[in-house]
């Protein structure tokens, strides 16, 4: 017989338990498990997914050559006003309206000079990097055009780019495409195409300036 308060062993005929001092009352058969048993409590706990939704995947080059036709008509716009603006203090206005679609670089440089051909070349390239380059770098991480379908520019380790990383982005790729009249453009078809093909939809320009375009899931 056991005491069934501390399990000291009792005497046959006892009416206290000599280790405890307690009543015998309720004695049991067999030893009771102390409290502090060096056996493990388990405690039941929930499964865990294993399975993270992720947030973001690379951008296609269909999603980024549209968000490039929508940044193009938003700097068309101030472009439009900037050289009209122009042609008017160059006393070039009416020369400018004369001008018809498809007008070789041969033909307008005759008709407007290459002092005005020259500035608004400087001006879209100027303009476009800074618009660019300084909307890649922000809170943003990407043009208008971009942030309209869920776009951001990124480095390689998923964090936002620096200034002089989006300015390289941009002449890498559209500053070619602006500054090199013909081939430049062949350049940038070229350079985009690749984002269809790559494993992280990388561009040439990405590329060279270790970047990545993400979408938003």
């Amino acid at each position: 017989m056991y005491c069934s308060k501390c399990g000291t062993a009792l005497t046959e005929g006892a009416a206290y338990c000599s280790g405890c001092g307690a009543p015998v009352v309720g004695a049991t058969t067999a030893p009771p498990i102390p409290p502090n048993s060096a056996e493990p409590v388990h405690a039941a706990t929930e499964p865990s997914d294993p399975t993270v939704r992720p947030t973001a995947a690379y951008a296609g080059f269909w999603l980024r050559c549209m968000a490039l036709v929508i940044d193009s008509i938003l700097l068309f716009i101030p472009f439009t006003f900037i050289v009209g603006f122009l042609a008017i203090g160059m006393g070039l206005s009416v020369a400018v309206q004369q001008i018809e679609p498809g007008e070789s670089l041969e033909a307008l440089t005759a008709a407007l000079g290459s002092g005005f051909i020259l500035a608004v070349l400087l001006i879209m390239i100027v303009g476009s990097g800074l618009y660019f380059a300084g909307l890649e770098c922000s809170p943003l991480q990407g043009s208008l055009g971009k942030k309209m379908l869920g776009l951001y520019v990124t480095d390689t380790a998923g964090n936002r780019i620096s200034f002089g990383r989006a300015s390289g982005r941009f002449f890498a790729g559209k500053f070619v495409a602006l500054g090199v009249p013909g081939l430049g453009i062949i350049y940038f078809i070229l350079s985009c195409i690749f984002a269809g093909f790559t494993a992280r939809k990388q561009a040439l320009h990405d590329m060279i300036a270790d970047c990545l375009v993400m979408r938003k899931l």
